[in-house]
């Protein structure tokens, strides 16, 4: 009998297995004392805030545990459907050509919903990066706002819209160092689902 297992192997497994495995460690850290420069029109580099603040770190670190979780379920998964099918294989010469291809597609049918199901979850895990991402952002337009009247500004845009400005007026260390002292590991952030208001002046970040 042909393998079903590549199916579910080449599916939720393999898909998640392009996931990066590294999780980072969050080590608390005291922020250095630095200066707001004065500029009219800031900038912020929206990735080094979600890779390099405290708040980020933990949100990615929980990312790399679910990830890690639904890679070692999808191997027991695995295992078990192989063993399932080898038993099915060894019995295909004593039973009857009719009830071995009644349980033949049984079994294809749940190595189907099998994936399905995985195929579900890793989809599940993203969108929840997706989200505690965009939670983070929220939580930090009032540290950003407050940067930026320091600053005597009028907007902060993201670095990467950027396609040319003065220098000096980068202050993604500055909002890095603020957001750690301000919001931590962002267990004293917004909870799950909820938003703290921002302030009039700056924008909102886009997903």
């Amino acid at each position: 009998m042909p393998s079903r297992m590549d199916r579910l192997a080449r599916g939720a497994v393999l898909a998640l297995a392009a996931l990066p495995v590294a999780a980072p460690q969050v080590v608390a850290q005291e922020a250095p004392a630095l200066e707001v420069p004065q500029a009219p029109v800031l900038m912020v580099d929206r990735n080094r805030l979600l890779t390099e603040t405290l708040f980020g770190k933990a949100l990615e670190a929980r990312f790399q545990a679910d990830s890690q979780a639904l890679i070692a379920e999808n191997l027991r998964l695995e295992q078990a459907l192989e063993a399932e099918e080898r038993d099915l294989t060894d019995r295909r010469a004593t039973l009857p050509p009719e009830e071995f291809q009644t349980l033949a597609a049984a079994f294809d049918a749940k190595t189907e919903d099998i994936r399905a199901a995985q195929d579900a979850k890793s989809r599940a895990i993203t969108a929840k990066r997706d989200e505690d991402r965009q939670r983070f952002l929220q939580a930090a337009v009032p540290v950003l706002g407050e940067l930026m009247r320091e600053a005597g500004a009028v907007a902060v845009f993201d670095k990467e819209l950027v396609i040319l400005s003065l220098r000096g007026v980068d202050i993604t260390d500055e909002a890095i160092a603020r957001i750690d002292e301000v919001l931590g590991d962002g267990s004293r952030a917004v909870p799950d689902g909820g938003a703290e208001p921002a302030p009039e002046s700056p924008a909102e970040p886009s997903p």
